[in-house]
């Protein structure tokens, strides 16, 4: 199952790479979705949820986008994308890339469907959080 996990991140890193935001078809209709850092920490759960936490984050943010870097698996359940996110604060006039090393999104999955989506604006938070080196 680990191989669909990477394979199913990889897939929905590369439509967010693309601007297109709009497809959850990989999300369980109960995802508990979480930015865990930067100026605004905040959760949200369920689909609708999703939805409106994705439109806040995209709507404060200037030409926001993010390249993919690389996944590593975690374990059976979680999967760590690293990426690269650039955009302009629309009110703070703060560029992400002064938030650090980049950004990485933290996958829980089961039965082929993301059940938490962590997003994280500083990578280093992340492997923190996860108790790795980054």
């Amino acid at each position: 199952m680990s191989r669909e996990n990477v394979e199913l991140v990889r897939s929905i890193c590369a439509a967010w790479d693309r601007g297109e935001y709009g497809n959850v078809e990989w999300a369980d209709p109960e995802i508990e979705f979480v930015i865990a850092d930067g100026p605004a920490p905040s959760e949200w759960t369920g689909l609708d949820g999703m939805a409106a936490g994705w439109r806040s984050w995209l709507r404060a943010w200037d030409d926001f986008q993010q390249k993919l870097d690389r996944i590593q698996e975690l374990d059976e359940e979680r999967v760590l994308a690293l990426f690269r996110a650039s955009g302009r604060g629309k009110t703070s006039g703060l560029e992400l890339g002064e938030l650090g090393p980049g950004g990485a999104g933290l996958f829980h999955l089961r039965d082929g469907a993301v059940t938490r989506f962590v997003v994280y604006l500083n990578s280093e938070i992340a492997f923190a959080d996860l108790g790795r080196p980054g």
